[in-house]
């Protein structure tokens, strides 16, 4: 196994382990049950093709949540914050990620699987996949949410 595989599963595991508030969950990666199709759930992107699980909690009501979101090849996230305090791990694929009111492609940052990132509260960002996909993991506490920069690019109104 790559190391970069084994660092991905490690911090896996370990973010699902950290949220845990009460009732234990243990998830090897062929545990999750991703949807068939694409999934929008409360505090996520929206974005067509976007597929999301929700590991712990409730996203939408107080308390801590954690939530495994896969993202297909040629992905483009634009501007977005969450209410929320969150943070993130990449845990396969590459993710380009970056801070701001617009998408800016120069202002990306390479996140390869185990990178860190956060999403602070109200704070604007916005990511994008290249020719793989990605799996990222992301805990926060809720309720969550998410606002457009520029609501003619929120794609849950289009």
């Amino acid at each position: 196994m790559k190391k970069s595989s084994m660092t991905a599963m490690m911090l896996l595991a370990g973010g699902i382990c950290a949220a845990q508030t009460g009732g234990q969950i243990r998830l090897a990666p062929g545990d999750v049950k991703w949807p068939t199709g694409a999934s929008s759930l409360v505090g996520t992107s929206g974005v067509p093709g976007v597929q999301t699980v929700t590991l712990k909690g409730d996203p939408t009501k107080a308390g801590v949540y954690a939530l495994l979101l896969r993202a297909g090849p040629n992905t483009r996230i634009e501007a977005h914050s969450h209410p929320d305090d969150r943070v993130a791990t990449v845990v396969s694929g590459t993710w380009y990620f970056g801070y701001g009111n617009a998408f800016d492609e120069q202002a990306l940052k390479q996140l390869p699987a185990g990178s860190f990132y956060t999403e602070p509260p109200g704070t604007n960002h916005f990511a994008m996949t290249k020719s793989e996909g990605v799996e990222i993991q992301i805990t926060g506490y809720g309720p969550t949410g998410t606002t457009y920069a520029d609501p003619k690019n929120d794609p849950t109104k289009k």
